[in-house]
């Protein structure tokens, strides 16, 4: 079984995807490349200077794929659905048991909905500042939390949030991932 499944290959999900398989959880990835990226350039994304965001998108890739995440490219996540101990990931290949899921779907909040997730008064998925949901240990993060806050550089930080709470449920004491010069 995996440790966390992430739905979605978008800046949210990748930055969700990096941290937990950086920090020894395993991890899957479904990415289907619809992620708004392909249309963006980034100029405004901290630590660049100028990147076309298919170029960033393809970076961000290789960089999770460095730290042995399981990623499925181009397989559609169709349902999610919660037992008492974990959630089963369905594609039409195949299904995927999991502990935690991440869903970085950008806008499209069907699996949030189907999965039984709250939602706010503005039509968004209602998450706690770790970007945790109603439903425990199943997150949301990018612009399916935020009526029309759909930058590149905020989902990615609401997927480190959202991987940092799963660290700290599965290391403890408030997890940091904190990289030193002698890391690199």
């Amino acid at each position: 079984m995996t440790r966390v499944t992430v739905i979605g290959g978008g800046p949210a999900g990748l930055s969700a995807a990096l941290f937990t398989a950086k920090n020894g959880l395993s991890t899957a990835v479904f990415d289907t490349d619809a992620t708004w990226m392909h249309k963006a350039h980034l100029f405004n994304y901290l630590g660049i200077d100028s990147v076309d965001g298919s170029a960033f998108m393809d970076d961000a890739r290789d960089q999770i794929d460095e730290f042995g995440v399981d990623r499925h490219q181009e397989e559609s996540v169709t349902e999610v659905n919660r037992s008492e101990a974990d959630f089963t990931v369905v594609t039409e290949e195949d299904e995927y048991e999991s502990e935690y899921v991440v869903l970085a779907t950008g806008a499209d909040r069907d699996l949030a909905e189907t999965l039984g997730c709250a939602f706010g008064d503005d039509g968004t998925v209602d998450v706690s500042i770790s970007m945790e949901t109603s439903v425990e240990n199943a997150y949301a993060t990018g612009a399916m939390v935020r009526a029309e806050e759909w930058q590149a550089v905020i989902s990615a930080g609401d997927g480190a949030a959202a991987a940092l709470n799963i660290l700290t449920k599965e290391k403890g004491d408030h997890f940091h991932d904190f990289d030193t010069p002698a890391d690199a």
